[in-house]
């Protein structure tokens, strides 16, 4: 800071931005808002900026044009008040509202470059229709929405640009007109399949309209005197579970009481997102802050001999109850400060974790008035939808930290490949030295060669990876309780992850420094990241088993990747002094039969799964032997577990329906699976998922010949029904059915646009079967159900002959979508008529 010592000096606070009106010298005269004076110039850093008049700094012509038009039309807007005319007036209000917010989201720099393009055609839009309505001059731009300089354009290129220009405009007005008499009917303008959150999602009924929910945080300050670098951990905290349900937010303080990295002042923000229904209806939620020093073992020690330093040493917590936040019953407001007290550590002995529940209980601890200022805001709708309602709020330096474990809904082209892993507990004799150890514990990820994979660990949001995590250090502790949670970010290629494992290995840490080098390595565990099976390492608690002997030879993948890693579980848990033999141990390497360590690990990957029979599915090229038996059973896979995967799994059902196109062998086996997956996804429990359906069928699905296996099998059991036979399928069949023709859309129409010869009207071709404009199909041998000589279609022609199909120029009949092809509900009643049943 620089302090005002002379009357024309100007005072200057970090982080303070200040325009340079003229140097002199060496020495400036700035102007800070309205103060003015100068300063020496080594006490700032230049940054390029355009100043028009007055504003903000403005980088894109777009943002320049949507300021100069907002300047123009509100002198308008005050006229058209005076003049009393309402109805424009609050039509250019409206309009100047939407403006500003697309100009919040241009400068935000979040939006990827199609919706960008999109932003520019809407705001271009918008402003040349203002122009037009407010009686001001036409802007004629080109097909990049730029605006033409009539120096470098021609006659005729800006005469045909701007009668594009007057033609749109006039489309729109027209457009307008209609969507104004529509105003006056208001049931007219929602569908009847929209529903009411549908059509204003994210506000209102905020838990029934959005299954995502978002907790917004900005750090104002942090007041606590620590005298040594810091990092600060924030996560949500669960007190009925006892445990973090968030990753961590991490802010590296600096022992001067300002961020490390300057350029973070004021601008310490996160988003806690993927909190679902569930997460809003926990008894209670706290926000919670673990209080990290950095440097000496204690900050009592003199610096009379050379101390060890980078060291994490416990430091306090803070808690604050914002159950009522979450559940909405408070107003939270993102310029409204709370103070969250900081709780120092009293004892060597007090474990962070302790001191959590203790403060959660509401038991007294150590106070000294010191702590954090924050602001708590509720988000609704999923990330993207988040960045562009908040673009203030939510820019490219928030940082985001995710919940641990899966969202409610997992849309497709979210991937994730991370391993949650918690640092739970451990025991650990004093061996030969008097007093107990001070363990630090060293996490790195290995290959089978012992190499270290570079930069997968997240300690938490806002932080950048690193190859390798070190644990706090607890003075002089037998128990030791970390309970610190870190990503694992499995960076190889799936195949190669069953070559990786975590290796944890252990050290003594001594306040001396010549001591501390010293100090070698003096156990080591391992566990695998995939199983023998081939599936990943199962989530929950796992204690591994310890090994001790040459450093070097801990740190040898070769000496110890053969051992077990974990304790055998059919055994009682082993305490210490229990015995624990290995048979086929590494010569080197003993069981540390006095120490235990346990760690849990929570799997959030969609390519990575834990159930054996949906890896086989999934995998199903290496074992085509294997492919039906996987197939049957995909039925009695747990329903969640296959929601997680559901991409995938139709990605690998359609996979085999496609290469396996000569022959019907599996067509039968794979559509039950299809069914199956269908009626999941209807179920209550996964309703939200119909949108990732609906995106799956729309983006990613590009099976082009799967209609015609996928109406050969729903032919073939309708037609065993009419023949009076039992078909179990059929009723499972049917209230998928929406789903299964959707499918059957969306291939014929990705068939006619790889084959346009063979383009012919969905519609005719469901309704004729295919006997107008498609080659006919050959017919079936007659049998009482329906007259002979029908042809294979004839049983959809009847079923669907009560519905009028209209025939359009764009091949394709999308049931349940174009109310004028027929409610699809009305066409599940008229299934369940007497009629269709024979």
């Amino acid at each position: 800071n620089f302090p005002r010592t002379k009357e024309h000096h100007l005072p200057l606070q970090i982080g303070e931005m200040v325009h340079i009106l003229q140097a002199s010298e060496g020495k400036g005269d700035p102007r800070l808002w309205l103060l003015q004076g100068i300063f020496p110039a080594s006490l700032i850093r230049l940054k390029g900026a355009v100043v028009e008049q007055r504003g903000v700094e403005e980088n894109t012509p777009m943002v320049q044009e949507i300021t100069t038009t907002l300047r123009e039309w509100a002198t308008i807007w005050k006229q058209l008040y005076v003049a009393g005319q309402t109805e424009r007036y609050g039509q250019v209000k409206q309009m100047m509202q939407e403006l500003m917010e697309q100009r919040s989201q241009l400068l935000s720099g979040t939006l990827p470059k199609d919706q960008l393009l999109r932003l520019r055609k809407e705001v271009t839009g918008k402003m040349d229709y203002g122009n037009k309505i407010l009686a001001l001059d036409l802007v004629v731009r080109d097909e990049d929405e730029n605006i033409l300089d009539p120096d470098r354009t021609s006659v005729i290129s800006l005469f045909q640009a701007h009668r594009r220009a007057a033609q749109t405009l006039t489309q729109r007005i027209q457009e307008e007109t209609v969507r104004a008499l529509l105003a006056l009917h208001p049931d007219h303008l929602v569908s009847p399949s929209q529903s009411p959150q549908q059509t204003a999602p994210g506000h209102g009924t905020h838990g029934a309209a959005s299954p995502s929910h978002n907790l917004y945080l900005c750090v104002r300050n942090f007041v606590c005197h620590i005298g040594e670098e810091a990092q600060l951990f924030m996560a949500l905290y669960d007190p009925g579970e006892q445990r973090i349900i968030s990753e961590n937010y991490v802010i590296r303080w600096a022992s001067t009481g300002v961020p490390q990295d300057i350029e973070l002042l004021n601008n310490l923000k996160v988003v806690f997102t993927d909190l679902g229904s569930t997460d809003l209806k926990r008894e209670r939620l706290f926000l919670v802050c673990q209080i990290i020093r950095v440097g000496r073992m204690d900050l009592r020690d003199s610096h009379s001999r050379k101390l060890s330093t980078g060291l994490r040493r416990p430091f306090g917590i803070s808690v604050m109850d914002i159950t009522d936040i979450t559940k909405g019953t408070c107003d939270s407001d993102e310029d409204k400060q709370h103070f969250i007290p900081v709780h120092l550590v009293a004892t060597d002995g007090d474990f962070l974790h302790n001191m959590i529940r203790k403060v959660v209980e509401g038991k007294d601890i150590n106070h000294k008035g010191q702590g954090l200022w924050v602001s708590l805001k509720m988000l609704w709708g999923d990330l993207s939808q988040v960045r562009k309602d908040h673009p203030h709020l939510v820019d490219r330096s928030t940082a985001v930290a995710r919940k641990l474990g899966y969202p409610e809904v997992i849309m497709p082209g979210d991937v994730r490949n991370d391993i949650y892993l918690t640092l739970l507990q451990g025991e650990f004799d004093k061996g030969n030295k008097k007093t107990q150890k001070n363990v630090e514990v060293t996490v790195c990820v290995c290959d089978e060669a012992g190499n270290v994979m570079q930069n997968v660990i997240h300690a938490g949001a806002g932080d950048s990876p690193t190859s390798h995590y070190r644990s706090v250090v607890y003075y002089q502790q037998r128990h030791q309780r970390w309970m610190e949670t870190l990503k694992v970010w499995i960076a190889v290629p799936i195949e190669d992850v069953h070559r990786t494992h975590l290796r944890f290995t252990f050290r003594h840490r001594s306040s001396s420094d010549s001591k501390d080098r010293s100090e070698r390595i003096f156990s080591m565990a391992f566990v695998r990241l995939m199983r023998p099976d081939g599936t990943t390492l199962r989530d929950g608690e796992h204690d591994l088993v310890l090994y001790k002997g040459d450093s070097k030879k801990l740190e040898d993948a070769s000496s110890y990747l053969s051992l077990p890693s974990e304790r055998n579980l059919s055994e009682p848990k082993l305490l210490s002094g229990s015995s624990f033999r290995v048979s086929g141990a590494t010569p080197g390497l003993t069981v540390s039969t006095r120490d235990s360590f346990q760690i849990s690990t929570l799997v959030c990957s969609t390519k990575l799964t834990q159930n054996v029979n949906l890896l086989g599915l999934l995998k199903w090229r290496s074992k085509p032997s294997l492919l039906c038996g996987n197939l049957q059973k995909l039925m009695n896979v747990d329903g969640g577990e296959v929601i997680k995967f559901l991409q995938d799994t139709l990605d690998a059902l359609f996979s085999i329906m496609m290469e396996h196109s000569e022959t019907d062998v599996y067509d039968t086996l794979v559509f039950d699976a299809l069914v199956f997956i269908v009626t999941l996804v209807a179920d209550r429990k996964f309703q939200h998922f119909n949108t990732v359906l609906e995106a799956y069928i729309r983006q990613h699905f590009s099976a082009t010949l799967a209609y015609k296996k996928l109406l050969a099998v729903l032919t073939q059991y309708v037609e065993q029904a009419g023949r009076g036979e039992a078909c179990e399928s059929l009723p499972r069949t049917f209230k998928a059915l929406e789903y299964i023709f959707k499918f059957i859309v969306r291939s014929r129409r990705l068939f006619s646009h790889l084959v346009p010869s063979s383009g012919c009207c969905w519609a005719m071709l469901v309704r004729c079967g295919g006997e107008q404009c498609c080659p006919p199909q050959p017919p079936l041998s007659p049998h009482p159900a329906h007259p002979e000589g029908e042809g294979r279609w004839g049983v959809w022609n009847r079923l669907l002959s009560p519905f009028p199909v209209q025939k359009q120029e764009s091949s394709g009949l999308s049931l349940g979508t174009q109310p004028q092809l027929g409610s699809f509900q009305e066409f599940r009643e008229f299934l369940a008529t007497p009629n269709a049943q024979q």
